[in-house]
């Protein structure tokens, strides 16, 4: 099981993760003893709080320039290249009118620039400009560096092995393709 870091040295070896023994209580199941897929989830639980700490503390970094939400909206343009306002609203899951406002504030930092589309001379498209992608470059660098020492602390065949299961986790959840870039790592929206 999972050695809370304050009970071990630093730089110690761990055995990063044992899958639950068949049978064996789960805190999803209220200790009845749960599905193979309830126990799972509880283990998934656990490695996503620990990821989203390590992203929420990438972005930490760089939060006097950016706001979470306003780093997302970095990201998708990264990754999707030029959107209008609408579809950075339904992809951020809020207003168009918020969205307006919140690219406004990019546009003011340089990070974000406006222009018409090419497709329709009524539209206009935003898209990250080289300040915005050296921005979302070095959030991903430090998540990358976060996660390369969690890596280090788990022996090679715990690596293979959670690279084996993160990778059936991710094309279970449609997720097939291998980024092309870190920064794409946990931003799928």
């Amino acid at each position: 099981m999972y050695e809370p870091a304050r009970d071990r040295p630093i730089g110690a070896r761990v055995r990063c993760y044992t899958w639950p023994v068949a049978g064996a209580k789960s805190a999803a199941t209220g200790g009845r003893g749960g599905s193979d897929v309830e126990e799972v989830a509880d283990f998934l639980l656990a490695a996503s709080r620990a990821l989203m700490g390590i992203a929420v503390r990438s972005v930490a970094s760089v939060e006097d320039d950016v706001t979470l939400v306003q780093y997302r909206v970095l990201v998708l343009l990264t990754s999707r290249g030029e959107q209008n306002v609408s579809e950075l609203a339904d992809a951020i899951g809020v207003h168009p009118s918020t969205a307006t406002r919140l690219c406004d504030r990019l546009v003011a930092k340089e990070l974000v620039h406006r222009a018409p589309s090419s497709e329709s001379r009524r539209e206009v498209v935003l898209a990250i400009t080289p300040s915005g992608r050296a921005l979302v470059r070095t959030v991903t660098n430090r998540r990358r560096r976060e996660m390369v020492r969690v890596l280090e602390r788990c022996s090679r065949d715990d690596r293979r092995r959670l690279r084996s299961a993160f990778e059936l986790f991710a094309a279970a959840a449609g997720e097939l393709e291998l980024p092309d870039d870190g920064w794409k790592l946990g931003w799928a929206i």
